[in-house]
């Protein structure tokens, strides 16, 4: 597990809003499909997509993920931001596409 501040730190994240630095992440879920991360999302991971809009922070927040990593330069709504901020939940942001940010996650969380 690590922080999402080391997270951010760590692998050069721009950091849209994150009201807990120390929440902790245990892993992370890929996707673009909504209906998908509902139905394999986990609980205190990151959720990596493009989708930069408020139902993403929905279903982050029904899961219970900690934070979204937006992919390939997107930025988010200020809507999306204000919800997130509502629910706790860290909008991070990269240049980097879905798989190369995975597979960094991955690694700094010791996937094997």
């Amino acid at each position: 597990m690590v922080s999402l501040k080391e997270l951010a730190e760590q692998l050069n994240y721009k950091i849209f809003t994150m009201v807990d630095p120390e929440a902790k992440i245990s892993g992370g879920y890929t996707g673009d499909l909504l209906s998908d991360v509902m139905g394999h999302g986990e609980e205190d991971t990151i959720f990596i997509t493009i989708q930069a809009h408020k139902n993403s922070v929905a279903v982050a927040s029904l899961i219970g993920m900690r934070a979204i990593l937006l992919c390939n330069g997107r930025t988010p709504a200020d809507d999306m931001i204000s919800s997130a901020e509502q629910e706790k939940i860290a909008i991070l942001g990269t240049e980097e596409n879905q798989f190369t940010s995975s597979a960094k996650i991955a690694s700094l969380l010791e996937f094997k």
